[in-house]
């Protein structure tokens, strides 16, 4: 929500290359904190066959759509967007999440219809989707929720890869913005558990910076500012 929201109405980039830049930031993000996972035993991959399929599919499916979408509808779709995860935001939904024992067994073809939504929603815009994800896996299927965080960034970190490559194959990518995007949120990655560490309460600093950057977002799409 944050690097969009840069990328598009700080930078003024145009919304398809500000989609394809921001998704190198979240490739680099993805790929340590998933070896990290691996290292810890909390992906069990061939146990999520299922979930990484119907996933990549979707994927394939939203950022094929993306490619054929006018820059004004992305912006459009992004605007409203925006305003609805601003309000799950405010709602800090994550308190509702809360350990399981038992992943519940929903019908096959519900669990592919859910993870093929998010994976085209994924592939198209990714804003917002480490949320969704947590809400389908744990909220939905009751897992534990640092075995879903595992399963959403592998998820995640596949499909970008792929969402990578095409947005590189049109051109849609600032490589220059991107990688020092990378370099920025790995180095993040790092720092927060660091920080977490040692001053309290910074959770709560990093919500309100959240809300901050959303609520000057919503102001710019909106022409309010």
């Amino acid at each position: 929500m944050i690097t969009l929201t840069l990328l598009m109405e700080m930078l003024g980039m145009p919304p398809d290359l500000a989609n394809g830049t921001n998704r190198v930031g979240i490739l680099a993000q993805a790929i340590p904190a998933t070896a990290i996972f691996a290292k810890q035993g909390e992906l069990r991959v061939q146990r999520d066959k299922f979930v990484i399929f119907w996933s990549m599919l979707g994927a394939i499916i939203g950022v094929t759509l993306v490619l054929f979408v006018s820059n004004a509808i992305f912006r459009s779709v992004y605007s409203y967007l925006l305003v609805i995860l601003f309000i799950v935001v405010l709602a800090r939904p994550k308190r509702w999440l809360s350990p399981k024992n038992v992943v519940r067994q929903r019908h096959p073809s519900i669990r592919a219809a859910l993870y093929l939504l998010l994976g085209i929603y994924g592939g198209f815009i990714q804003m917002g989707m480490g949320v969704f994800c947590l809400v389908v896996f744990v909220l939905i299927e009751g897992r534990k929720i640092m075995q879903a965080n595992a399963l959403k960034i592998l998820i995640i970190g596949l499909y970008t890869a792929v969402v990578v490559a095409v947005f590189h194959w049109k051109g849609l990518i600032h490589w220059r913005i991107g990688l020092l995007m990378a370099i920025g949120q790995a180095a993040g990655g790092v720092v927060a558990p660091w920080l977490a560490d040692r001053i309290k309460n910074v959770d709560r600093f990093a919500y309100y910076l959240l809300v901050i950057m959303m609520v000057i977002g919503i102001s710019k799409v909106f022409n309010l500012i």
